[in-house]
């Protein structure tokens, strides 16, 4: 899996660096962003394949953030990371296209398995 263009939103710095070094081995572009507000900036200038994005974040949350992102980049892919076990996608979200499989629980006790789920992200 190469020559993704992946942004992780994260406002705490070791997750967010963490996974953008994990996604990088696997030969991925990774950007990262601390909040909503800067990623939306990014995603203005930069195409993503793939956005992942914790849902608490100072400012803008982000589940709020995802619409804001589909209307910038349609084909944009999400995965949503939470540390919340009844975290429930929103009737928006859902009719943006996203579904359950696309929330990962904090803390990932295994990394191999996000590059599961970004593989079935982009076979769908």
């Amino acid at each position: 899996m190469t020559h993704r263009r992946v942004l992780v939103v994260d406002d705490e710095s070791s997750i967010r660096e963490s996974l953008a070094e994990f996604l990088r081995d696997f030969g991925m572009q990774v950007d990262v962003s601390a909040s909503a507000e800067e990623a939306l900036i990014r995603l203005n200038e930069i195409p993503y394949d793939l956005l992942i994005i914790d849902l608490r974040l100072p400012g803008i949350t982000g589940d709020a953030m995802i619409p804001k992102a589909h209307k910038l980049q349609p084909d944009l892919r999400y995965l949503i990371h939470t540390g919340s076990i009844d975290y429930r996608l929103s009737s928006e979200l859902i009719t943006l296209g996203l579904s359950p499989d696309q929330i990962i629980l904090k803390p990932l006790s295994d990394l191999n398995s996000l590059i599961g789920k970004i593989e079935a992200l982009f076979a769908a």
